[in-house]
């Protein structure tokens, strides 16, 4: 890469309006702002700010849409509906995967791989479920008969962030619709671009205008969208704090909340583990899509007895990674999603240091690219587990390495966090997988495994890592909502 221009990463880009009722729309303000390619910190394109009036709008188009085609269509037809989304979506692959990584600077293999294909699934599963849930029925006695019927929320708020934006997006998009909901997205400003053919996608695919509207902006564009008397309900995937401002600006209107939030997630591997496989599976779990994922394993702890050696095997694995071009298809780790947050992970390896830490690889900013977001993966040893850098979620490629001995010991570290979202664990004791697994506070563990996912099973965090379930019928949960009738007999 070294003196090279990245000129394959300007080959497509989009202006981002909004989508309301069906249309594409400027904001009566005529404001924009820059959309910036962080792997050339080159402009992509403008981005229609939104506000309050674009906000009421949209919500106004969602609630109108509730009552009209949309709310009346069969139940299989809907489904229908939303199968051709996902089947869309796939028609339409090297368009957003190359969209994707242009707005996040991952590399264009893991778009389409993952980012692409998922949200496809997404909409494809959710289709097939709709159709086969139940609710409730009994019988007292002879008395009478109680059943329950499910009914769609109402108009719901879907935030997203910035490290999968389509995939993410779809995960939410797809059991709205198939609940009969209708919505307003707003995407992460900094990447407007695959959800502004998201609802472009959803048109050509039948759904009728008003169902799902689009409005771009920044974070006072989402206050108003959770603030908002006619939203119903606010299902948000995105950093902790921002999560806490979104509850207090739902309150006084009491909307429903799903929240999926921060991770500061543990990998625990025991000696008996299988290292080639752990090996393998840590370099993804610590370094894929730059480490912004928030279930990636930040905090690894080995037990003594195999820890130097797997130190040595990690750091060995990770320097055969290429850092650069994200359409080069070589290139593992990409460039970091935008400035603010390349200087704030770059800001955490200052701490490091300053901690006592150990970079045994990495610990800075990647030479030879002249332009772009890009940070060398990094394994930190060393630290206390009262470290900031273990502590704090960094949300980039920078993993700490911890030994311990015990099992008491290593709980006692994996549980001393607020954070509770998810964890891998690793042993071929089969015993101890599942006494251990069951006393990690989290809302997945992985054993031998990682991201490992059935769309069918609940997906969510404790503490401070999220509020409530997705997935299969926890997701219909958060999406309908349930009437209890009772028919004397």
């Amino acid at each position: 890469m070294e003196g090279k221009e990245m000129s394959t990463l300007t080959k497509a880009s989009i202006d981002c309006a909004h989508f309301i009722d069906g249309k594409y729309l400027q904001s009566a303000s005529r404001e924009t702002f820059a959309n910036i390619n962080p792997a050339t910190e080159e402009n992509l394109g403008s981005v229609a700010l939104g506000g309050q009036e674009e906000i009421n709008q949209a919500v106004q188009a969602a609630r109108l849409a509730l009552k009209g085609e949309w709310g009346k269509m069969p139940l299989k037809e809907r489904s229908q509906t939303i199968r051709k989304i996902g089947d869309i979506i796939l028609e339409r692959k090297e368009e957003l995967a190359t969209l994707e990584t242009l707005d996040t600077g991952k590399p264009l293999w893991l778009s389409k791989k993952v980012d692409i294909d998922r949200a496809a699934n997404n909409f494809h599963f959710f289709a097939d479920y709709m159709t086969s849930i139940g609710t409730e029925a009994f019988q007292q006695d002879d008395v009478a008969i109680h059943y329950a019927i499910r009914r769609p929320v109402g108009v719901i708020g879907l935030i997203n962030p910035w490290n999968l934006p389509l995939f993410l997006m779809t995960w939410k998009l797809a059991p709205a619709l198939a609940a009969g909901n209708t919505v307003v997205m707003k995407p992460s400003e900094v990447t407007p671009m695959t959800a502004t053919i998201l609802v472009e996608i959803c048109k050509q695919a039948g759904v009728p205008d008003g169902v799902v509207n689009l409005v771009h902006g920044m974070g006072e564009t989402g206050a108003a969208l959770t603030s908002h008397p006619d939203v119903d309900a606010i299902a948000f995937t995105g950093e902790t704090i921002t999560g806490s401002t979104i509850m207090q600006a739902a309150a006084p209107t009491l909307k429903k909340l799903s929240f999926e939030l921060g991770g500061k997630n543990p990998n625990i591997i025991f000696a008996d583990a299988d290292l080639d496989e752990v090996i393998e599976t840590t370099i993804r779990s610590s370094f894929i899509n730059q480490g912004e994922v928030c279930l990636c394993g930040s905090r690894i702890y080995v037990e003594r007895p195999i820890y130097d050696e797997f130190v040595n095997r990690f750091v060995e694995k990770t320097k055969t990674l290429k850092v650069g071009d994200p359409f080069d298809d070589s290139t593992f780790v990409g460039a970091l999603v935008s400035k603010e947050h390349y200087e704030k992970v770059l800001n955490y390896l200052d701490i490091a240091q300053q901690e006592g830490g150990r970079f045994e690889i990495g610990g800075s900013k990647t030479e030879g690219l002249d332009k772009g977001y890009f940070i060398n993966p990094t394994i930190i040893t060393g630290l206390g587990k009262d470290s900031r850098c273990v502590r704090e979620e960094i949300f980039g490629p920078v993993v700490t390495v911890i030994p311990f001995n015990t099992e008491e010991e290593v709980l006692a570290q994996v549980n001393d966090t607020h954070y509770g979202l998810s964890a891998s664990l690793w042993t071929t004791n089969i015993k101890r997988a599942t006494r251990v697994s069951a006393q990690i506070e989290a809302g997945i563990v992985w054993v031998n495994t990682w991201f490992l996912r059935d769309l069918r099973t609940p997906f969510g965090g404790m503490k401070h890592s999220g509020i409530g379930r997705e997935g299969g019928i926890h997701s219909f949960d958060f999406y309908s909502e349930l009437t209890n009738i009772t028919l004397k007999m």
